[in-house]
Parts: C-alpha cells; structure tokens; sequence
C-alpha cells in the first residue's frame, strides 16, 4: 500500500502561520488512533532546491509528545513549501502525513 501505517495514526489539523517576517509556527494533533508512545518529526523543504530539514525546535504536549515547532529565520524563497510528518512507535507502523502549503 502507498499509505503504510495504521490508519488513524497520522497527524490531524495541521497548519502553519508566519508572523514578523521570519518566525513560522507550525502545529498538529497526534492521531486519535496513534499508540501512546509515537512521536512525531516534522521535515519540511522551503525550495526545490533546498535539501530537506528537520524541525529545531520542537513544542511538545504534557506527556512529551512533539505536537508542533518553532522555525526561526525563515525566509520564503518559493510559495509553495513541502511538509512532511512521520511517527515512530514501538508497537505499530505510523501513517505519515504530508502536504504542500501556500505560504505567504
């Protein structure tokens, strides 16, 4: 299957907001089905050329859990940024999740 994981595990409600120019919030809910111990890490590519990076600084919820990030000095090069968020967990696969997001 393309989608390989445990349906439900994926993230839920992701979105991303910039605010004074370089600072860009992202956030998401772990998936209502996830086991317990999944984390999540958030990839994201602002050009096609970049090479992909992962999130430095991530939010977490009261039990650890990575549930969104902080990017500093982000500058835009194209609209268009691809996001990519994986989960691992011992005991199941993790659906991932991904979307291209207009940024402005």
């Amino acid at each position: 299957p393309v989608f390989a994981g445990m349906n439900g595990s994926a993230i839920e409600n992701f979105s991303c907001v910039i605010y004074n120019v370089s600072l860009m919030n992202c956030t998401w809910q772990a998936g209502r089905d996830a086991p317990g111990d999944t984390q999540y890490f958030l990839y994201w590519q602002n050009s096609r050329d970049d090479s992909e990076m992962e999130c430095e600084l991530y939010i977490k919820d009261e039990n650890g859990r990575n549930t969104g990030c902080r990017f500093k000095n982000v500058r835009i090069e194209d609209e268009l940024a691809y996001f990519l968020v994986n989960g691992s967990s011992k005991d199941s696969l993790i659906q991932f999740y991904d979307e291209y997001i207009q940024l402005y």
